[in-house]
């Protein structure tokens, strides 16, 4: 990779001169195709503005801090957990600032380990704090690139629909390495309820993999079954059939229940949304703990919704929406 622009250095120091760098990035929802996008099929992400991440940073010499919610101290002596971040950071160093170090503050609402993209949301703006700090334009391509240095320290192979998700405004679909925003013909109303429950992204996709090595013939049916709802949901986005769509997300839960990665936790959400009258409801992201996210009518009634998840034991519900194509 190479800079995108030169950035001002002090003339006795030869250190960037100091300004704090802003970046932002915000949650991400799979709508469907989570494990199947694994495997080469499409996905459709959702962004989920509801829940932002903010990171500044200034570039200094030294060592590298870093402030958060999880911890507070050199990069260094940073816990295994925030692996990720430290890989951000070096990452956006090494592209716009070899040998220097950064401060790097982060503020992020996204809960940790639930499948709404977390690490690469945070990713996303450390990488782009440091290099508004260093007065560098990240292109989309590099910023992806600088992205999936720290989601492969977090997830070991990730797919790339995360670092794509937490940046962009609408609603896409991935299909690596392509990435194509979707027409949405009408407000899409959603819900996100949190299990309370970690999601196990690396441990659900190796046991897929596992699950299809010993059954490959019926593992490829479930995965093109995946694939066939997000084939679906590209239409159904550009007609605002969301009736359905959302019959399409409740045959992707039991779909994604007979590969092993839900949870009761989960079961208990999505049954909990179909009581409350939600068009649809499914696990979203890699299972086995993390989230659901569950189709509404319109605002009032997503409120509704994330008041049954709520008494159903979620631990959070967030109420958001996608606005219409323009």
């Amino acid at each position: 990779m190479s800079q995108s622009q030169s950035f001002a250095f002090d003339t006795q120091t030869r250190i960037p001169k100091v300004r704090i760098g802003v970046g932002r990035a915000h949650g991400k929802a799979i709508l469907f195709g989570e494990h199947a996008v694994v495997y080469g099929a499409p996905a459709i992400s959702l962004p989920v503005h509801v829940l932002p991440v903010i990171a500044n940073a200034t570039i200094t010499t030294g060592e590298s801090t870093i402030s958060s919610e999880l911890y507070r101290g050199p990069a260094a002596s940073a816990p295994e957990r925030l692996s990720p971040v430290v890989a951000a950071i070096d990452a956006g160093l090494d592209f716009v600032a070899p040998g220097s170090s950064a401060h790097v503050t982060i503020y992020s609402d996204i809960p940790y380990e639930r499948g709404l993209g977390s690490s690469a949301a945070v990713a996303a703006a450390i990488v782009s704090a440091i290099a508004d700090a260093a007065g560098v334009r990240l292109s989309p391509a590099e910023r992806f690139l600088l992205i999936q240095v720290a989601e492969r320290v977090a997830h070991g192979r990730p797919s790339g629909m995360d670092a794509h998700g937490v940046v962009a405004d609408t609603v896409i679909k991935f299909q690596r390495p392509d990435v194509t925003p979707l027409i949405v013909a009408r407000p899409l109303h959603v819900v996100i309820g949190d299990s309370g429950v970690p999601g196990a992204t690396r441990q659900a996709v190796g046991s897929v993999r596992e699950l299809r090595e010993q059954f490959p013939a019926k593992v490829e049916t479930l995965v093109a079954r995946l694939a066939g709802y997000a084939a679906d949901a590209e239409m159904q986005l550009a007609t605002g059939d969301w009736a359905s769509m959302g019959e399409n997300m409740w045959r992707a839960h039991a779909t994604l229940a007979q590969l092993g990665v839900s949870s009761p936790e989960l079961d208990t959400l999505v049954n909990a949304a179909h009581s409350a009258g939600a068009l649809g409801a499914k696990m979203t992201g890699g299972g086995i703990g993390g989230c659901v996210i569950a189709l509404a009518e319109n605002s009032a009634h997503a409120k509704d919704i994330a008041a049954a998840l709520s008494a159903a034991g979620a631990a959070n519900a967030w109420s958001t929406w996608v606005e219409a194509s323009k």
